[in-house]
């Protein structure tokens, strides 16, 4: 091989290990920097991922008024709202990063904004009981910087009406 093709694939493979270091580089980079915008972002707007860079977020602890409510007999159709009292009765702000209904009947709204330590706010949890009959128990999970991460309330209701047979539905022996 003569030295100028030597010197050729010597700049070559030069060039190749400088782009691949600088890229592994800006990689690593720009993760350093999205993860910390991550965390100010999810200090802000109270997302928490378990196991990611906000793990580190302080723990502290909760208590509700109750952990269910019973809504008693109700009538097929009736939207009903209950509200839970959420208190934070540890030492670091308490930051709800979701609810979540165990169905689409059952619409929580909570807190977004941190809870100080000893206050108390509202978490509304409505269900809807459109298409629902007899005995009904739909549970809400909050997500929260806890230990466990996770609290569940429980809503129960009896649904009566909305399963009436009527003339047109009949069968036709008991049309007379």
């Amino acid at each position: 091989m003569s030295n100028g093709l030597k010197v050729g694939i010597l700049g070559v493979l030069v060039a190749a290990l400088a782009f691949f270091g600088y890229t592994q580089w800006k990689k690593g980079a720009n993760a350093n920097h999205n993860t910390q915008n991550q965390v100010i972002g999810n200090a802000e707007t109270g997302v928490i991922n378990e196991g990611g860079p906000e793990a580190d977020i302080p723990k502290t602890t909760l208590t509700f008024n109750e952990s269910s409510f019973d809504f008693g007999t109700i009538q097929e159709g009736d939207k009903v709202t209950h509200v839970f009292k959420v208190t934070n009765t540890g030492s670091n702000p308490l930051i709800i990063s979701s609810a979540k209904g165990s169905c689409g009947c059952t619409a929580p709204d909570y807190p977004k904004d941190p809870i100080q330590p000893g206050e108390t706010k509202d978490l509304t949890v409505t269900f809807n009981s459109a298409g629902k009959h007899g005995s009904q128990q739909k549970t809400v999970t909050v997500y929260a910087n806890t230990v466990p991460t996770e609290t569940i309330l429980t809503i129960k209701s009896t649904v009566e009406g909305g399963d009436k047979v009527t003339k047109d539905s009949a069968s036709p022996k008991d049309k007379k």
